[in-house]
């Protein structure tokens, strides 16, 4: 049964899936931006669905919040071979509650030093959040595709172009997540790296 978390909320993986996990899958989703068009003498006004290009990323850290580590559209798969980026998707928009870009992790290869994943999501063209509808980010069982938790993103913060979504970490031998949902500004995670800090 899927866990609908709440900002700040603290899961372990393994109880709420019921099992031990060794591949997990966060997925993104958002919908096309909707976009007041004012129409011509009056004509036309509406509101039209606009492509927007988000961009999900992984940042691998250490024990002394050191990045050792990053998976993003331009770097796709970690060095180690764990964690794996299914590609950029510069649209949105799609099946309602599917996912537009997805990280896999292979839980049992990350490296002892990675202690904490830390997701964020970006617009890389530097388009507000404003407008954008039904964001969120899930986790699922890689290997049966079962739902794990899920977090609705509120990606209405104003201006704002970043959003640190959620973070999955080590602690006493086992791996939890937490919902952050805190609100940045930049267009690709190494903007965001200063917001981060205090989760670590």
């Amino acid at each position: 049964m899927t866990i609908n978390l709440q900002k700040g909320q603290r899961i372990s993986l393994e109880k709420e899936a019921g099992h031990g996990l060794s591949r997990v899958v966060m997925g993104l989703g958002w919908g096309m931006k909707q976009v007041q068009s004012r129409g011509f003498l009056g004509f036309g006004a509406g509101i039209r669905q606009e492509a927007v290009d988000l961009d999900a990323s992984c940042l691998l850290f250490d024990n002394a919040g050191n990045l050792v580590d990053t998976v993003w559209f331009r770097q796709l798969e970690s060095r180690c071979g764990s964690i794996q980026h299914s590609g950029d998707d510069r649209a949105g928009g799609g099946e309602s509650g599917a996912d537009n870009e997805q990280i896999v992790i292979d839980l049992n290869q990350v490296p002892a030093a990675a202690q904490t994943l830390i997701f964020t999501v970006n617009s890389f063209s530097g388009e507000s959040f404003a407008g954008i509808p039904n964001a969120f980010c899930r986790l699922t069982d890689g290997t049966d595709g079962g739902e794990i938790a899920r977090f609705d993103l509120s990606l209405e913060g104003g201006q704002r172009t970043g959003l640190i979504m959620t973070k999955l970490y080590r602690h006493g031998g086992e791996w939890k997540m937490q919902a952050i949902g805190e609100h940045a500004e930049g267009r690709t995670f190494h903007d965001l790296l200063p917001a981060i800090k205090p989760y670590l």
